[in-house]
């Protein structure tokens, strides 16, 4: 069996930051993977199941809603729980999405209400969410992204 690829990177080297995981190509259509890396991984601790459930349905909401929602593919949570997965349709740059995603944590940040899709009905885990907790995870995200010096990565 063939080594996937985001198995090849070295994840002793990542940071919290924004990079573009991958391109893919079918049919003369791109998809560029985004790596929203909350937490860095094996370093700091892994995000909150919960917070990340919420963070999910909140995101995608957002992402769905905003002036990119014609692009958007995919928006969900990483397996080893240290950020998030933004799937787009083109050829993009962390720059092309930077300003939609500061905007999607701001809004997580500011939002007062019940969450989105969060009934028995339209989830399968639906009562796994911590509003809170979330906040404090885009909070964090947040500060890195408009703070730190080189937190954007391209692999």
């Amino acid at each position: 069996m063939q080594r996937i690829q985001s198995f090849t990177v070295n994840h002793l080297k990542l940071k919290q930051g924004l990079y573009v995981s991958r391109k893919d190509k079918c049919n003369g259509v791109t998809a560029t993977t985004f790596d929203l890396r909350f937490t860095a991984p094996n370093v700091m601790p892994v995000m909150n199941s919960a917070a990340i459930h919420t963070i999910e349905h909140l995101g995608a909401t957002f992402l769905r809603n905003s002036a990119v929602k014609n692009k958007v593919v995919y928006f969900g949570p990483m397996g080893c729980k240290t950020g998030f997965y933004l799937v787009m349709f083109g050829s993009l740059k962390p720059q092309n999405v930077y300003g939609v995603i500061v905007d999607m944590l701001e809004f997580i940040i500011g939002y007062n209400g019940d969450i989105p899709g969060a009934t028995m009905i339209e989830c399968g885990n639906y009562s796994e969410q911590n509003l809170e907790e979330a906040k404090i995870y885009c909070k964090d995200y947040l500060r890195v992204l408009t703070t730190e010096k080189n937190f954007i990565y391209e692999n």
